[in-house]
């Protein structure tokens, strides 16, 4: 008899009246979510996922003092800003907010001041980006408080930054990659990671999403999962050759070892192994292809607009970075071949003879 797989954890079938198998997500903590279809189908593990992001039941908010640090918080759960924002930036402020308040929820909003911002975002000094991160989360919450009424001024107006000492997320260089596609060649999955990492410039929460559904008549069409943002992607050929040889049953493109479709931060896990098996910097991440991406289609010539067309980003501000670049490399190339050419010149001019 073939062995039944067991479901993702937190998932529970229960035999309804009429005798079909309906699963549940049940997280302690969480609200009871209905999942579609059988577990580790697409349908299903996309479902899981916006359930395992999903917000945590606040039980314990008619607990909280008003006027604290921890009912502020609770309060801006509810309000529309938070409520509008994608799955997976809630879970990314909830686990910010969340640090904030264990440390500081029992304090008085009213009397929070800048000094005790800035001891806060000083104390943070070894991880800038975190530092960020929370100031920015605390510009949040105190603006609300004005809102509220629950105070007239924002405290983290002035406070100052820890200077950051890389740009985030290290872009990938072609000897980079050479040297990954060196140790992985092509038919592995680490291969077939990379390229598709590096000719669609998506993020790992889509790329590891993506099957033959995705691709019709050779373009590669996806709804991002962060942003909701719609992008057509034309396939690479060398990209195209390698999705033409998998099996036409997987689930998705990638598979773990195991036969399921990756999880974005098991995907992460895995990827850097592979980055250490290649003897690469422990720096270089799947979004860093991404950033790979935006470098090649600049340097190949590419506007901001159309580069933004393939990575889906929605401000100028970060794709502008990478076409500025390459303009300033290509003049800087042109600028010594003028100057190696002007000193050619110079060196062929013969001296006047003397009378």
């Amino acid at each position: 008899m073939k062995q039944m797989r067991k479901p993702p954890k937190y998932c529970q079938g229960f035999e309804d009246r009429h005798g079909k198998i309906r699963w549940y997500y049940r997280r302690p903590g969480f609200s009871r979510i209905a999942l579609p279809g059988l577990p580790w189908s697409p349908d299903f593990m996309a479902a899981y996922d916006k359930a395992a992001a999903g917000e945590r039941l606040e039980a314990g908010l008619s607990r909280s003092k008003p006027g604290t640090i921890a009912a502020l918080v609770a309060s801006y759960y509810r309000t529309g800003d938070f409520t509008g924002l994608a799955d997976s930036t809630k879970t990314t402020y909830r686990g910010i907010l969340e640090r904030f308040r264990l440390a500081h929820g029992d304090k008085r909003v009213a009397h929070m001041e800048k000094r005790h911002v800035q001891n806060i975002i000083s104390g943070m000094t070894d991880t800038p980006a975190a530092a960020g991160n929370m100031l920015r989360m605390i510009h949040l919450l105190m603006r609300h408080a004005v809102d509220l009424g629950w105070r007239g001024d924002d405290p983290t107006q002035g406070v100052r930054k820890p200077k950051r000492k890389s740009g985030g997320f290290l872009t990938w260089e072609e000897d980079h990659i050479a040297t990954f596609t060196a140790k992985h060649e092509a038919g592995s999955r680490a291969h077939l990671a990379l390229m598709l990492l590096l000719y669609t410039g998506q993020r790992r929460s889509d790329v590891v999403r993506m099957g033959r559904q995705h691709v019709r008549s050779g373009v590669l069409s996806i709804t991002q999962q962060k942003t909701g943002q719609d992008v057509h992607i034309p396939l690479h050929p060398d990209l195209k050759a390698l999705l033409d040889k998998l099996p036409l049953d997987n689930l998705t493109f990638l598979m773990t070892a195991q036969g399921k479709p990756f999880v974005p931060a098991g995907f992460t896990n895995w990827f850097r192994q592979m980055v250490r098996e290649a003897g690469l910097p422990d720096g270089l991440s799947p979004h860093g292809l991404r950033k790979a991406t935006c470098r090649r289609l600049a340097e190949a010539g590419c506007t901001a607009h159309e580069i933004m067309a393939i990575s889906g980003h929605r401000s100028l501000a970060e794709v502008t970075r990478y076409t500025v670049a390459a303009s300033r490399k290509d003049l800087a190339a042109r600028a010594m071949l003028a100057l190696g050419k002007t000193e050619d010149d110079t060196a062929t001019v013969k001296p006047a003879e003397a009378v």
